[in-house]
C-alpha cells in the first residue's frame, strides 16, 4: 500500500505537469478553435532559452521571468498574428498542418542553432526527501505538485471570476454574442494565446530539472499533454486537470506494476478507451461548433 501511494503521488506531480499544458490546449480551442501541435516545443523553447541565461550566470527566478516575457512575444503574440491569423480563414485543417510543420522546424533549429546534447537545469526546489506515514515524497514532487496545480486554479479563478476572464469565456462560447455585446474579440483571443505561452513557460521551469533541456523534450510532453486534454474533455478547463492527473498517475502505476516499457503507450491507450466510449472526454460536453 505504501508503495502504491508512493507511486501515486509522484504520478499526480507529473500529471500536474501535463495538466499545465493540456489547460493550454484547451484554451486556444475554446477561444479560437485552434488547436496547436508545436505545443510541447512552446515548453521546449523557454525551457532553452532559460539555459542560455543561467549559463550567463543569471539568477533562475530572472531567467524565468525573462522567458515568459519572450515566450509571451514570440510564441504569443508573433505566433497568433504571424500564422493563426492569415491561417483561421481557411478552417482548422491548415492551421493542424501548420502547428505540425512549425514543431518540426522549431525542434530542428534548436538542435542545428544551439545543441543537440541534453543541458542541465538548476532544482527549482530543495534537494530534499520527506516521510510521511512510510511514504517517500521529495521535495521536488511535493513542489511540482503545488505549484503546478496553483497555476491550474488560478487560471480557472481568473476565467471565472475576473471581468476579462468572462469576457474570454464569452469569446469561447459564442464569438457573434460576444462582439455585440462590444467585447473586443481579437484582444481576448491574443490574451488567450499569452496566457497559453505562460503556462508553457512555467511547464518548462517544473519538468526540465528531471528531463534536461533537449531540443526533442517537447514532443513526448505535447503529444501526452493532447490526449489528457481529450480524455479529460477538450471544451472543459478542468478536464485538461483531471486528464493529466489521470495520465500522470496511470503512467507511474503501469511502469511499476506491468512493466517500465510500456510507460509512454499508457496515454494513448487511455486516449483511445475514453474517445470510443465517451468521445467528448469525462468532463466534457458534446457541442456543435462553426469552424
Amino acid at each position: 500500500m505504501t508503495d502504491f501511494l508512493q507511486l501515486f503521488f509522484s504520478g499526480m506531480a507529473s500529471g500536474s505537469i501535463y495538466a499545465l499544458v493540456a489547460l493550454g490546449f484547451t484554451l486556444l480551442w475554446q477561444a479560437s478553435g485552434t488547436i496547436n501541435f508545436a505545443q510541447g516545443e512552446f515548453v521546449m523553447v523557454p525551457a532553452i532559452v532559460m539555459v542560455i541565461l543561467i549559463h550567463a550566470k543569471w539568477p533562475l527566478w530572472l531567467a524565468f521571468l525573462v522567458a515568459c516575457v519572450i515566450s509571451s512575444v514570440i510564441l504569443g503574440w508573433v505566433f497568433k498574428r504571424g500564422l493563426i491569423d492569415h491561417l483561421f480563414r481557411f478552417g482548422l485543417m491548415p492551421i493542424v498542418v501548420a502547428t505540425i510543420g512549425l514543431s518540426i522546424a522549431i525542434r530542428n533549429g534548436v538542435r542545428a542553432g544551439y545543441s543537440s546534447e541534453p543541458q542541465p537545469f538548476p532544482l527549482v526546489f530543495p534537494d530534499e526527501v520527506y516521510r510521511i506515514a512510510g511514504v517517500t515524497l521529495s521535495s521536488t514532487d511535493i513542489g511540482t505538485l503545488v505549484f503546478a496545480l496553483g497555476l491550474v486554479l488560478l487560471t480557472q479563478w481568473f476565467l471565472s471570476k475576473t471581468v476579462t476572464g468572462r469576457a474570454m469565456q464569452a469569446v469561447a462560447q459564442n464569438v457573434e454574442s460576444a462582439t455585440v455585446l462590444g467585447i473586443n474579440v481579437p484582444r481576448m483571443i491574443l490574451y488567450t494565446f499569452i496566457i497559453n505561452a505562460v503556462l508553457a513557460t512555467a511547464a518548462a521551469l517544473l519538468v526540465t530539472p528531471t528531463y534536461l533541456a533537449k531540443f526533442d523534450m517537447g514532443e513526448g510532453l505535447g503529444t501526452k499533454a493532447f490526449f489528457a486534454a481529450i480524455i479529460g474533455g477538450f471544451n472543459n478547463t478542468r478536464g485538461a486537470l483531471l486528464g493529466g492527473i489521470i495520465v500522470g498517475v496511470s503512467e507511474n502505476l503501469a511502469a511499476a506494476y506491468v512493466s517500465p516499457a510500456y510507460k509512454d503507450a499508457v496515454a494513448l491507450v487511455l486516449f483511445m478507451i475514453v474517445i470510443l466510449f465517451k468521445p467528448q472526454g469525462l468532463l466534457g460536453a458534446p457541442v456543435e461548433r462553426k469552424v
